[in-house]
């Protein structure tokens, strides 16, 4: 099934972002102004069955691109090349979207009060520069999860839809549609 999901950036940016979601390809774009800065990216992510991250092509506004892939062992490659410091990882995060938190909850299907690491391939919104994201996610009932990020000292309540989808991510992106 085919649909699309949108997303206003609150507070940290003004922004928008848009998806559309088939099957588990997600191909969308966002764009933003933060602390005076404007960019804009385009993304095509390609999830396994078990919503593992296998392709991301990640596209800023002025040119730059880059395609990161991981085999099912997890070891990934940006642009071709071998990214060690990646390996391991199952997801990737857009530090542009709302949308890619719906992965690792989806992956992980923790029941009520359970918790869990999800380090993620962590992709800046301005250089497209890729490093590794410590993130946790607890469960806090049927749609809630505490997400931390320890790098970035930010913690919340996430709250999301019955498909997964994140509804309101305090700070960041509130769901339009």
């Amino acid at each position: 099934m085919t649909r699309l999901a949108a997303w206003r950036h609150v507070d940290a940016r003004e922004g928008f972002e848009v998806v559309r979601i088939d099957d588990r390809v997600f191909e969308g774009s966002t764009a933003a102004v933060e602390e005076g800065e404007a960019w804009a990216v385009r993304y095509v992510i390609e999830l396994d069955e078990a919503w593992r991250t296998r392709r991301a092509e990640v596209a800023a506004l002025g040119g730059r691109r880059i395609v990161l892939e991981a085999d099912p062992p997890g070891r990934w490659r940006i642009d071709g090349e071998p990214a060690p410091h990646l390996d391991g990882l199952l997801d990737v995060d857009l530090e542009s979207s709302a949308l890619t938190n719906a992965f690792p909850v989806r992956r992980m299907a923790l029941a009520v009060g359970e918790e869990a690491d999800a380090p993620a391939a962590y992709v800046r919104a301005l250089d497209l520069s890729v490093e590794p994201l410590e993130q946790r996610y607890r469960r806090r009932g049927d749609a809630r999860y505490h997400y931390v990020s320890p790098a970035f000292g930010f913690e919340c309540e996430l709250a999301y839809d019955d498909a997964g989808l994140v509804l309101d991510y305090p700070g960041i992106a509130v769901r339009v549609a």
